[in-house]
């Protein structure tokens, strides 16, 4: 007489499910796959139309061209990690943009050298002095946002909303809406633009350290107390309240946080474009939020990871350096990138019917 062990629910589930529903529940275990095949998919159709000789996508694939798209993912990507972390607790962040221009702006009027033309009184500070206190000064403001929502139970959306006018307005206040030139700043305020070769490949040192915080939170996610604490609140803050979790430190910490990435974006949207400008990506806030929802994390909280977030951000760069290489309009490029947003929300309330 044989035995056997005992079937499981989920093992009972796979055997009666439709492909469909196979597909569903694989998307909502892994909710990276989904941008992954579709960056894929994308790059297949590009390289495709360049050998069929569509505008100049011939010079999609060379090394030249990808280089240039990785570190055009350096700036979005960066601060897509804060609103990664943001959105996994089910809130948003509108302000993030406008906190790391004020950040950038902090730290460069602070470093600008003295003979240069409508400075500050603050200026001529040591130059790794002034990027401590840019990142500083991002923590502190992003905490601001994490303080109201959580001592006045305020949505996020209204707060953030809110500080977005704020620090927009207090930049152009305190730095005169002066452009900060590269050659006006000590070498150190450039550093992560530095560049370097791999073979044929250029990089620089600004998407190493994005690549970094990318391992660094992904690990904090995933295998520490606090990332396992940040799913939860996202997923079922009562519940999460009714396990011991403190719920209000914990969207606190995460507002916190989320400063530091950005002070750290700040800095490197320095070395990225030789300057310090209150003017630089008036598009950064939708184009972080975009990444993170092509990226499958969820706009309810609790489901999602950082590498998906990576894929949304190479999916928008991809995107536009292919659609401009085919020479079509900026116009359409904008409109492929609303319809990928629906898409992903619509795919991602699919993927919620999930029965747990």
């Amino acid at each position: 007489m044989s035995s056997s062990a005992p079937t499981t629910a989920v093992e009972e589930f796979a055997g009666k499910a439709t492909p469909m529903q196979k597909v569903q529940a694989t998307l909502h275990r892994y909710p990276w796959v989904s941008p992954l095949a579709v960056l894929a998919i994308l790059m297949i159709i590009f390289v495709g139309l360049g050998f069929l000789g569509v505008g100049d996508l011939d010079n999609f694939i060379k090394p030249g061209t990808l280089s240039l798209v990785l570190q055009q993912t350096v700036i979005v990507g960066t601060l897509a990690i804060a609103q990664t972390i943001v959105i996994l607790t089910a809130g948003i962040d509108l302000s993030i943009g406008a906190i790391m221009v004020f950040g950038q702006m902090f730290m460069a009027n602070l470093a600008v050298y003295t003979t240069a033309s409508n400075v500050t009184f603050m200026a001529g500070q040591n130059p790794a002095l002034a990027v401590f206190a840019g990142i500083l000064v991002s923590t502190l403001a992003s905490s601001l946002n994490g303080f109201l929502i959580v001592r006045f139970n305020l949505p996020p959306f209204i707060v953030t909303l809110g500080t977005l006018s704020i620090f927009t307005a207090l930049t152009l206040i305190l730095f005169k809406a002066r452009t900060i030139q590269g050659k006006e700043m000590p070498d150190f305020m450039g550093l992560l633009g530095t560049s370097f070769q791999i073979g044929p490949f250029t990089f620089t040192l600004g998407l190493l350290v994005m690549l970094a915080l990318y391992g660094i939170f992904a690990y904090a996610l995933r295998g520490t107390a606090w990332g396992t604490h940040v799913y939860a609140v996202g997923d079922d803050p009562a519940a999460a309240e009714l396990s011991g979790i403190n719920v209000k430190r914990v969207l606190f910490s995460v507002y916190a946080i989320a400063g530091v990435v950005i002070g750290i974006a700040g800095w490197i949207t320095i070395g990225r474009l030789d300057a310090a400008s209150p003017n630089v990506a008036p598009e950064i806030n939708l184009e972080t939020i975009t990444a993170v929802v092509i990226g499958g994390t969820s706009l309810f909280g609790g489901r999602g990871r950082l590498i998906g977030t990576l894929l949304g951000t190479l999916i928008i760069v991809v995107l536009d350096f292919g659609l401009s290489l085919a020479g079509l309009d900026q116009a359409y490029r904008v409109l492929a990138i609303g319809v990928l947003v629906i898409v992903a929300v619509a795919v991602d309330q699919w993927i919620r019917k999930v029965k747990a």
